[in-house]
């Protein structure tokens, strides 16, 4: 089981060690936490994530499901940095909507960007992330995650929340710089 913990930023970072049971996972995070290394932490458990539960019974979308996480954090307020229900950022919401489905992603979107494979607008599939240069030129500063029919959910900036939005309102179609999969 991967230790997950946060940085003295407050930043997400990734396993501290992988463990081969969920209570040494715990125990030795607990430790951590006691000796002030860390101050929260979740346990992965990998044989429990969409995919593994997909392969095993050979029922169910990973893509429906990455849909289906992000759609649980609807209404969480924006937070810069944010990787958990306290809050989100846009980056924060795209990776913790994988992680929890079992595909680690890069934490910022430029990374995101960076990693995933091209795929074009018109052959979006859910669970695919969209990606914009909110400030102006070519550069990645923005990402959602696309749940179809022109739609994706995204953590929009300080004073909203997560939400769903078109992609073909004016401003995304003005800012959009491309889209990626990771399948």
């Amino acid at each position: 089981m991967p230790i997950n913990y946060r940085d003295e930023s407050g930043a997400l970072q990734g396993a501290v060690r992988q463990l081969s049971t969920y209570e040494a996972a715990r125990t030795e995070a607990q430790q951590f936490q006691q000796q002030r290394v860390i101050d929260s932490f979740f346990i992965a458990i990998p044989n429990q994530y969409s995919v593994a539960r997909i392969q095993r019974s050979g029922r169910g979308d990973v893509r429906e499901s990455w849909s289906e996480t992000a759609r649980r954090f609807l209404g969480v307020p924006y937070r810069w940095g944010g990787e958990d229900k306290g809050g989100f950022d846009c980056s924060g919401l795209t990776m913790v909507s994988y992680r929890l489905n079992g595909l680690d992603l890069p934490r910022n979107s430029r990374a995101q960007f960076d990693a995933g494979r091209a795929v074009a607008r018109r052959s979006l599939q859910q669970g695919d992330l969209v990606f914009f240069a909110t400030q102006g030129g070519r550069r990645v500063t923005h990402v959602g995650m696309y749940i179809g029919r022109g739609e994706f959910i995204h953590a929009p900036r300080a004073g909203q929340t997560v939400r769903v939005a078109s992609l073909s309102s004016n401003y995304f179609t003005k800012t959009f710089v491309g889209a990626r999969t990771y399948l």
